[in-house]
């Protein structure tokens, strides 16, 4: 989060509703001083100012909080989904032919109502790959901005747990803007189908604010093995 894009982003806002900084320090129950600190990258505004600006200037907050309008930060944090399938197909051929055996495919989802994901599976005899990407939080507004947020791949079978990949740990975002982020490309991972079955596979995520940490389990369905 740059405190400095979000100062310059918040005085263009005051700016283009023709607001002095006085006025936005009325507006909002502060000085004209800590308006001044916000503008300058100084500080930034309470999340309770930040929802507030977001209703009265009709913007998305996280826009606030990328110091950015959502036109302008689209190509950053959207991939187009053709680029997604794209990447996966590109993946999926290499597995193809760079392997003797053939490999089965399977799609995985979210088998969790506040998450969404886009996965598959190919998988021989000897050996697994997973492709992982557009996780999403749709358990309704969750607007904190949390001091670190992590997220891991986990196996589970047979009373055992195997960590298979983690994506980097991120600190001061929203568990959107983290989610944006997420994508898991595992190769030759020494698994195969017949240790897979539904909500074995599942994701992780680690929110921590204030010393407390949320735990989000999201289980992973996958559409059955050929035996």
């Amino acid at each position: 989060m740059n405190q400095e894009k979000i100062g310059k982003f918040i005085r263009e806002l005051r700016k283009n509703n023709n607001l002095t900084q006085n006025d936005l320090a009325l507006k909002y129950g502060v000085t004209y001083q800590a308006v001044s600190k916000w503008e300058n990258g100084k500080n930034i505004p309470d999340i309770s100012i930040l929802k507030q600006m977001s209703k009265d200037f009709n913007i998305n907050i996280d826009d606030l909080l990328d110091g950015e309008s959502k036109k302008k930060k689209n190509n950053k944090y959207y991939i187009p989904i053709i680029i997604v399938l794209v990447i996966l197909l590109v993946v999926l051929i290499g597995l193809i032919f760079f392997h003797k055996e053939k490999f089965e495919f399977k799609t995985l989802s979210a088998s969790c109502k506040n998450f969404t994901i886009s996965g598959s599976i190919a998988y021989n005899k000897d050996k697994s790959s997973i492709y992982i990407s557009n996780v999403k939080y749709c358990g309704g507004d969750d607007n904190n901005i949390y001091d670190s947020v992590e997220c891991i791949l986990f196996d589970s079978h047979d009373g055992v747990t195997t960590k298979i990949s983690k994506y980097n740990k991120k600190e001061n975002v929203t568990l959107e803007e983290y989610l944006h982020e997420v994508e898991f490309i595992v190769d030759d991972y020494e698994s195969n189908c017949k240790n897979y079955t539904n909500n074995h596979i599942y994701i992780e995520i680690l929110a921590s604010k204030d010393g407390k940490t949320t735990t989000y389990k999201i289980p992973l369905t996958l559409t059955s093995c050929n035996k």
